[in-house]
């Protein structure tokens, strides 16, 4: 074989080491975090509702792809999701919208099936739907890679960088019943933490690069997957994949480096318990919004407030990127409800007498109004 290059290369795989002391903080802010959010999630009444779990499942699917410089039609697996979970929403579907929800479904849902080879393939037919209906790609569709030997690379078509060479696909088919028996074992086991059992899964089943394509997505479903049966929720609040997204390129530097290390893969763990954090806070961010959006309502629920003022509250409310953190002007709120200047002034004056909204400091053409939270 040569001079030994890869872990997978190494006698003792895939006997992975970790330095528990150098990854104890991380896992404990990580334990904190995800138990205040079970804590507030069991203490919300509707945080179990359709849509914010369809918001939630969307956002993981479409970053998911984004990963792979694949685009998919926001508005179509949107529909595809809310079909599935019976919230009312209008909107075509299509074979790729409708494989991508499935799987996304499957993996959060289903934690209590077995993860076997078959449930695999056809994570991976549901992935490639359009394809498996009749479009001509040179690729094998809920089946093991061929024989070339598999580069993972990133970049540009042209240009790409290859971070690690994975496993040849002699002995891939044992390989996949190896990681499945530990996947199967592990969960549960004394000493192992739920999130450093994700961790490994990632890294373990991403390393074997098993189909011709498509492996980052369902490495993905995997980890929540992994992660659904650490906590014990079907229902998913936090997703890694947009964390990953925003950390594309240490994504892959740190994959790479640890494919190279020996069997040691603490760097790749703490890698993972940070970005798991940093999902798990975004998390506990978006809960508090609908905490403060649920106690505003429960106040103002006797108001009589015209639905051009409802939209800009539920705007203001909702927060984000669309949201108008830093307040709304008379200007805004025109463009908002769709309103007159002197109507928009007229509203903006009504729910600051009945105490919905706050003006903040400055004046004149200036002046910016804020929700008056309870």
């Amino acid at each position: 074989m040569g001079e030994r290059i890869w872990i997978w290369q190494q006698p003792e795989w895939p006997d992975f080491q970790w330095r528990d002391a150098d990854l104890a903080v991380s896992l404990r802010q990580c334990v904190a975090a995800q138990g205040q959010l079970l804590g507030k999630l069991s203490a919300v009444d509707g945080m179990d509702d359709k849509q914010a779990v369809l918001d939630t499942l969307l956002s993981n699917i479409v970053t998911s792809s984004a990963i792979e410089g694949e685009q998919l039609n926001v508005e179509s697996v949107r529909s595809s999701l809310a079909k599935r979970l019976g919230v009312e929403e209008p909107g075509r579907v299509s074979a790729r919208s409708e494989g991508v929800a499935q799987l996304m479904l499957d993996a959060t849902q289903g934690r209590d099936a077995p993860l076997t080879t078959a449930r695999l393939f056809t994570w991976h037919r549901w992935l490639f739907a359009e394809e498996a209906q009749g479009l001509s790609q040179p690729m094998r569709i809920g089946a093991l890679r061929g024989h070339a030997p598999m580069q993972v690379v990133s970049g540009r078509l042209d240009r790409p960088t290859v971070h690690f060479q994975a496993p040849p696909r002699e002995g891939l088919e044992q390989a996949l019943d190896a990681f499945l028996d530990w996947f199967a074992r592990s969960r549960g086991e004394p000493g192992l933490d739920p999130l450093l059992r994700a961790g490994i899964a990632h890294f373990w089943f991403v390393t074997l690069h098993l189909f011709d394509d498509g492996n980052g997505r369902l490495t993905r479903a995997l980890t929540d997957l992994a992660l659904a049966q650490g906590d014990g929720q079907a229902i998913r609040f936090y997703t890694m994949a947009a964390s990953i997204l925003d950390d594309r390129a240490g994504y892959y530097a740190v994959l790479e480096s640890s494919q190279k290390d020996g069997l040691d893969i603490t760097p790749w763990l703490s890698w993972f318990l940070e970005t798991l954090l940093r999902s798990l806070q975004q998390a506990l961010a978006r809960i508090d919004r609908v905490l403060a959006k649920a106690r505003f309502w429960q106040a103002h629920r006797e108001e009589a407030l015209l639905p051009e003022q409802v939209k800009v509250l539920n705007r203001l409310l909702d927060g984000g990127a669309k949201g108008f953190e830093g307040g709304i002007s008379a200007a805004q709120y025109q463009a908002v409800a769709k309103v007159s200047k002197a109507t928009a002034t007229r509203h903006l004056v009504d729910l600051l007498d009945k105490g919905c909204l706050l003006r903040l400091p400055g004046g004149g053409r200036n002046t910016r109004y804020h929700v008056a939270l309870p």
